[in-house]
């Protein structure tokens, strides 16, 4: 859980020194005014497919376990809710892991996009049976899928 905790604030740290969330950054990004980002999110496509194939290749869980990625189906939610995504992070220059680096960073307009991501998250979740049959989406799982 330390690890978990160190790895995390890492991540927050990295995030924030490389501008990443960044109101200004994010806004130059979508108005295509600087390349700033599209570089960052070049390297960690280019850092993150070679680590996923050799964890793929050769990763083992806690219990020596083979581990196996899969990639996720595209179904009919896709779009839409990368639509959806892409609209509230272009309106609030966040997405889920900046809001709370952001938030960490004493920035109080935060919160907003954090209310507005729950609340998204709790309305799909409220209607997800209700739009399941016309997007065609998934049922749905819980816990791990191992047992």
């Amino acid at each position: 859980m330390i690890l978990v905790f160190i790895l995390s604030v890492a991540f927050g740290f990295l995030l924030s020194r490389s501008g990443a969330a960044d109101f200004d950054v994010i806004q130059q990004m979508f108005l295509f005014q600087s390349p700033h980002m599209y570089g960052l999110l070049a390297v960690g496509v280019g850092l993150t497919a070679p680590g996923l194939w050799l964890l793929s290749r050769y990763g083992r869980t806690l219990t020596g376990q083979p581990i196996h990625l899969s990639a996720k189906p595209i179904h009919g939610g896709s779009v839409p809710g990368g639509v959806l995504f892409g609209i509230g992070w272009a309106m609030t220059g966040m997405c889920p892991g900046p809001i709370l680096v952001t938030l960490g960073e004493g920035k109080i307009y935060a919160f907003a996009a954090l209310v507005g991501a729950v609340a998204g998250t709790w309305l799909f979740g409220v209607n997800y049976v209700r739009i399941q049959r016309y997007l065609k989406l998934p049922n749905l799982t819980t816990g791990t899928g191992a047992g």
